[in-house]
């Protein structure tokens, strides 16, 4: 396969979508033309523009880093249609209107380039419709390209071919979208809102429908559909306001308008609740009222009987809850046969989406695993339909759903397709195995996509039945502990590299995990190239990503400061501060893979290492304000050195305190990076660092920079002994306006404390500013706070806090 390189897109339409699309784009360094309607007052590109700037406000942030926004080109189509050709791929983005979509085409295609590829956002109408009038050249190169809101955040993009897309079309956007945009890619079928949305929005109008049936609550069924059920936090109702409820009215109406042949017709007709609060202008979110609207601090739920809003609070009934728990199989044979109206509706739910993906499977996917993933990656469940199905026993739940048709207790009373009852997958005991996951088309169990791009995930993306390699057993175990496991992918030519994984919660550090990662890096020394730090959890079902580690492990500290006091935390400070010394100083290269949260401990781990390749969904950062610390395992130290370094590149050791502020207040104000690429900004990740976009793909290019480092004869730096520091000078005006803070009461006494501590670490310490120290001055200073600090009152508040309610205190 050619490579397809992108230099340039163009986006068509600075509406929601578009514009958040050109962001990622951005994120990605993808150069980006933002097309719009040429404004009627004030500059040309004035839509584009207002656009763009609008981008910077919104949360979740669309941009790694706000500053971003400047690469954005604006264009309109009056002055800048000819830069068109200039673009390898154009994507549409406008509002979901046939008619609005075609105009614009007629005005753009004469314009695109000759092998450039254009591709409709579109949610759901048909691509071969929208490709009517095109040339059969432009045919050739057009499809739909489906990027779920956000699209920073959101791993789903669907890609839907017509009957006349080119193959390597498509399997060049899948290479590039997978790897350079960082996303998860399902093709579908070219039918009414695909497969995500099909599925996705069918299952809501179940719920809706059998929420009424059973007389629950808005509240009360978010609970029971929520993260008890392994989904969204915002389950069902919250998330059709977050949604908009004239977007979902949308995608109903595209539904009945499109499928008159459907045997579920009768679901998709616009529940009166949805068609009422669209009618009075309560769309959810954006409006400020849907099913749900905040007075105050209070969240109200609306009660549909009487169109009021209520007090909220509506919850699972106890035992409904238990039942929740229960194994797969057990569970739903418990809903089933329970009748408490919470399991009753519980199991007709699943019920009428398994018996809603077996009729529709073969019309809308090309095989079973294409609609798993798209669920879990479109709608935030840890498992699709067909493996919950799987999970709970194929062939039973098969009986009950056709059982329940049968007694007309169903959506609809078409009966499940033969091959569900009978053949492969019966005898199979589902739909997804070792050969692969099943096509009713082509009655045959499909294996995965061979494009190269997958050759660079070790690990892809797991599904239920399937014999795909469990990262937690993967490979060749070299040695593993109660902490650690330290394992070579025993493929030919990828042995070369050590892994070391953590198995503490949250991979949390303590003493036994430095004592794995010292032994891994000894024998990394002896016979591996390099040692790569990656943690398995980065594969999260569901959403993928992280936790790298959640910090030191405060938990596995506690026997030593109930021996010892406060002091008697000194030597699990020093042991941790002289594990990171050795992953710094380590004879060969070691590589932190970092995806998800690496805080405090994690976050230094990954600063003393040699090189950093992060995902661009991590979060770093010096927390250990919010349990009354100061950082101790050699951040602050490391800090104090990058700052003697920038200073010195640059002729300024003699102001020092410029080049510690940033650093200070990071750690002060436990400030956390938005993305790797503002970890970059805030200076926990280097220049010469690599971000990846597709967290499937961080163990490979981890590796890859390691083998790198050797092949170019890595040395460890050596250890600095003259770092000059910023000194009491420099500790006195950090004070002073620490002082302001305080006696304004922005801070407490504790924080003043506490943020003094750490300037005093970054700073050097009570010496003449310029003074030269070494790296074990540094870390005393580290440690000579912490050890301080824990012997307060209100620190150890704060610990018992954080280890009790999760939440920090404020005191």
């Amino acid at each position: 396969m050619s490579n397809l390189i992108i230099r340039k897109v163009a986006v068509l339409g600075a509406g929601v979508m578009g514009a958040q699309i050109a962001a990622h784009l951005i994120n990605a360094k993808v150069p980006v033309l933002l097309f719009d309607l040429p404004a009627k007052e004030g500059p040309k590109n004035g839509i584009a523009l207002k656009a763009i700037e609008n981008l910077k406000k919104l949360s979740p942030a669309p941009f790694g880093v706000k500053d971003d926004a400047q690469y954005i080109q604006p264009a309109n189509y009056d002055d800048d249609i000819e830069k068109l050709a200039e673009c390898d791929v154009v994507i549409e983005a406008i509002a979901e209107r046939m008619d609005w979509k075609h105009d614009l085409y007629k005005k753009v295609a004469p314009h695109i380039g000759a092998n450039a590829i254009f591709a409709t956002n579109t949610s759901g109408l048909s691509i071969t419709a929208l490709s009517e009038g095109f040339s059969d050249e432009l045919k050739a190169r057009f499809c739909g390209v489906h990027f779920f809101n956000p699209p920073r955040y959101m791993h789903l993009v669907e890609l839907i071919p017509t009957a006349t897309t080119r193959p390597e079309i498509l399997d060049q956007l899948e290479t590039f979208l997978t790897s350079v945009v960082g996303k998860g890619v399902v093709r579908a079928k070219d039918t009414p809102n695909f497969i995500a949305n099909r599925v996705g929005v069918f299952s809501i109008l179940a719920v809706i429908a059998e929420a009424g049936k059973f007389g629950l609550r808005f509240d009360e069924v978010d609970d029971l559909t929520g993260a008890r059920l392994g989904r969204a936090k915002s389950a069902t109702f919250r998330t059709a306001d977050v949604v908009g409820l004239d977007t979902m009215a949308h995608v109903i109406k595209t539904m009945q308008d499109t499928l008159p042949d459907d045997p579920f017709l009768p679901v998709y007709e616009t529940p009166a609740v949805l068609a009422e609060l669209v009618k009075k202008g309560a769309l959810g979110q954006k409006s400020g009222a849907g099913f749900y609207r905040k007075e105050g601090k209070a969240i109200k739920v609306l009660d549909p009987k009487t169109g009021e809003y209520v007090d909220g609070g509506g919850k699972a009934d106890e035992i409904v809850g238990r039942i929740l728990k229960r194994p797969a199989a057990e569970r739903l044979k418990l809903l089933r046969e329970t009748q408490h109206p919470q399991a009753q509706f519980l199991w007709s739910i699943f019920r009428d989406v398994f018996h809603y993906i077996a009729v529709h499977l073969e019309s809308i996917a090309d095989n079973a695993r294409d609609v798993d993933l798209a669920i879990r990656w479109g709608f935030g469940w840890n498992e699709g339909p067909f493996e919950g199905w799987q999970t709970a026993g194929w062939k039973q739940v098969a009986e009950w759903v056709q059982q329940d048709i049968a007694e007309g207790k169903a959506l609809a009373n078409t009966p499940l397709p033969s091959w569900v009852l009978e053949g492969a997958v019966a005898d199979k005991g589902g739909v997804h195995t070792a050969e692969g996951s099943w096509s009713p088309a082509t009655k045959t169990f499909v294996p995965r996509s061979s494009l190269d791009v997958y050759k660079k995930q070790v690990f892809r993306a797991p599904l239920v039945g399937e014999t795909g390699a469990d990262p937690k057993t993967y490979g060749k175990t070299l040695f593993e502990t109660d902490a650690v496991r330290a394992w070579v992918d025993d493929r030919a030519g990828e042995d070369d590299v050590l892994i070391v994984s953590f198995k503490s919660k949250m991979n949390t550090i303590g003493p036994a995990v430095i004592e794995g990662l010292t032994k891994a890096i000894e024998l990394a020394e002896k016979e591996y190239q390099g040692l790569v730090v990656w943690q398995p959890t980065s594969l999260k079902l569901g959403t993928p990503g992280g936790p790298f580690s959640a910090g030191a492990n405060l938990e596995e500290a506690m026997p030593a400061f109930m021996m010892g006091g406060a002091k008697g935390i000194g030597p699990f400070v020093k042991s941790f501060q002289q594990g990171m010394l050795r992953v710094k100083y380590a004879n060969v290269p070691v590589v932190a893979a970092i995806s998800g949260i690496a805080l405090g401990g994690g976050c230094e781990l990954a600063l003393h290492s040699a090189k950093r390749v992060a995902h661009i969904e991590s979060y770093l950062g010096l927390v250990e304000v919010g349990v009354g610390l100061v950082p101790a395992g050699g951040g602050l130290k490391e800090a104090a050195l990058r700052a003697a370094e920038a200073a010195s590149q640059v002729g300024a050791t003699n102001d020092l305190l410029k080049f510690v502020q940033k650093s200070f207040e990071n750690a002060a104000m436990a400030k956390v990076s938005s993305s790797a690429l503002d970890a970059r900004a805030m200076g926990y990740l280097k220049p010469s660092d690599t971000i990846v976009f597709n967290v499937f793909e961080l163990l490979d290019v981890a590796k890859k920079e390691a083998r790198a480092l050797a092949a170019a004869g890595y040395r460890a730096p050596l250890r600095a002994t003259q770092v000059p520091v910023a000194g009491r000078s420099a500790i006195s005006t950090i004070k002073a306006s620490l002082v302001n803070m305080r006696d304004g009461r922005f801070i407490s006494d504790h924080d003043f404390l506490i943020a003094s501590r750490i300037a005093e670490a970054v700073c050097g310490g009570d010496v003449e500013a310029g003074s030269l120290v070494d790296e074990e001055w540094l870390l005393q200073l580290e440690r000579r706070a912490f050890v301080e600090l824990l012997g307060t009152q209100k620190t150890q508040e704060r610990i018992m806090g954080m280890l009790q309610t999760g939440k920090p205190v404020r005191n």
